[in-house]
């Protein structure tokens, strides 16, 4: 059963449907979702992650460093009164936590379990194959076209080296098997085009 109800279904996919989300719009949400149904047995509280994953970029604009914040803000909005004041509280850390793709640091395991997993899946365009992550690639220049060329390539280099310089990309064994060699050798392929 999900936590959200159509009508914030349909809010949420209108403005996921916005002419600027060339990457961050409904397609990396289905994504998600078919990620979390192919996984579901992974997860503690699906439904929290499902509400995770609709929100976790409802706010998405490439001139603000606030997104994850004001999409948090929003989740907790729409839902307070209709989940209880902890699992909220898990979900809006865990939106949140799509900031830095670091798992927050929650006293219960299976909450840090079901945040590993959804940042995984997060970044799982990482692991695609090469023709997608250039599309992916591609995707999001456009929705940063307002960069000149040199700061692009400045930015997009420092944010693939930080990950990169990570000992693991992926946090769950199971995303690591399945995406951390082909992110790591994607990346690289950017990176010199980047420098190139």
């Amino acid at each position: 059963m999900s936590l959200l109800d159509d009508a914030t279904k349909a809010e949420l996919t209108a403005l996921y449907l916005a002419d600027d989300r060339h990457y961050h719009g409904i397609r990396h949400i289905e994504a998600l979702l078919g990620l979390l149904a192919e996984y579901h047995t992974q997860f503690a509280d699906r439904e929290a992650v499902e509400a995770v994953i609709w929100f976790h970029d409802a706010i998405y604009d490439s001139r603000r460093k606030d997104n994850e914040a004001l999409s948090a803000a929003l989740a907790a909005e729409r839902l307070r009164g209709h989940v209880d004041a902890p699992r909220l509280a898990r979900i809006v850390k865990m939106i949140e936590a799509t900031a830095t793709h670091e798992v927050p640091d929650f006293d219960d395991a299976t909450a840090r379990n079901d945040a590993a997993l959804l940042l995984d899946m997060d970044l799982s365009i990482l692991g695609a194959p090469a023709k997608t992550f250039d599309a992916y690639e591609d995707a999001v220049r456009r929705e940063y076209d307002w960069v000149s060329d040199a700061d692009w390539r400045a930015g997009r280099g420092a944010v693939l080296r930080n990950f990169l310089a990570r000992s693991r990309i992926f946090h769950a064994d199971v995303f690591v098997t399945r995406f951390e060699a082909r992110a790591r050798a994607n990346m690289e392929r950017s990176l010199a085009k980047l420098s190139g």
